[in-house]
């Protein structure tokens, strides 16, 4: 008997453990899960370009193949231990990669920096025979690379995204990291795990979980394009459409539509918010791995 439960024990142990590539395709369909969503505010789906010029989904879809083999890699790196300066590294090259195969076209840089640390946390995670939970995943992610993580945010960022966050005093990706992305776990998550709870249709979910992180988020994305008013704006297109009751409400579709349309006339894309959804899908994908 005492043989049999200690077998138990070891498949348990053993189906928390996530493998370097299971946690990597995960996070490629995770950014397919985000981008085959619609309809989504000025973003990129599979029918149209929103509030870009530059790109459409198959520039997507190129970066897409072109980042499969960096999760892979980071999701190790994270669970041989390896410091920040190594992660770092592999998403560089992974951004030259993301930028040769789109010509240029910046699709997936903020998605490189967060689901490759999640991809990192998970390895470490499940490296130490622990199962990969939220709380598990912000926690190696604040223990391993945290400090790291400040002092990157406190540098001068040359990209447009960062240069915003500077010139109106907003919270930029890089200081969301070093707190362990408190949007991405303490708005994003539970909304798509209020909204399974609820029993919604999946890109239900997914919508609603967008425009929860768009009406909260210090989304630097929208203050590039359409300065602080630009930003507020959206915050409050979102908010309006939750209190009327969502992607599930009697015209929530349309006024999904209706604001999309707008967005457009403004060029406004709330990028930061679109990764930010593609890591929630990264978390519950790695959470269903997990308990498979």
């Amino acid at each position: 008997m005492r043989q049999a439960a200690s077998r138990i024990a070891e498949r348990g142990l053993a189906s928390t453990l996530l493998t370097p590539q299971a946690i990597g395709r995960a996070a490629t369909l995770a950014l397919h899960d985000e981008l085959a969503l619609s309809p989504k505010p000025g973003l990129v789906t599979l029918v149209d370009k929103g509030s870009h010029d530059d790109m459409d989904a198959h520039t997507f879809m190129r970066s897409l193949f072109a980042l499969r083999s960096y999760f892979v890699r980071i999701g190790g790196l994270g669970a041989a231990g390896a410091p920040f300066e190594a992660l770092e590294r592999c998403g560089i090259e992974a951004e030259a990669r993301m930028l040769a195969a789109t010509g240029g076209i910046n699709t997936h840089r903020g998605a490189i920096f967060t689901l490759g640390l999640l991809c990192a946390s998970a390895g470490a995670v499940s490296a130490s025979g622990r199962r990969p939970t939220p709380a598990l995943l912000r926690l190696a992610l604040r223990e391993h690379w945290g400090d790291a993580l400040a002092v990157r945010a406190e540098r001068q960022s040359t990209l447009p995204g960062g240069i915003a966050a500077r010139r109106y005093g907003l919270r930029s990706a890089s200081a969301e990291a070093a707190l362990g992305f408190p949007v991405l776990f303490e708005t994003a998550v539970p909304a798509l795990q209020m909204g399974a709870a609820r029993g919604l249709a999946q890109h239900h979910v997914l919508l609603d979980t967008l425009f929860h992180v768009i009406a909260v988020m210090d989304d630097s994305n929208l203050a590039h394009r359409g300065g602080l008013e630009g930003l507020h704006h959206a915050q409050r297109a979102a908010r309006g459409f939750l209190d009327a009751g969502g992607a599930a409400g009697p015209e929530g579709m349309a006024a999904a539509l209706a604001i999309g349309r707008d967005f457009v006339s403004r060029r406004l894309s709330p990028g930061g918010a679109a990764d930010t959804l593609a890591a929630a899908c990264l978390i519950q994908r790695i959470g269903t791995l997990a308990m498979a």
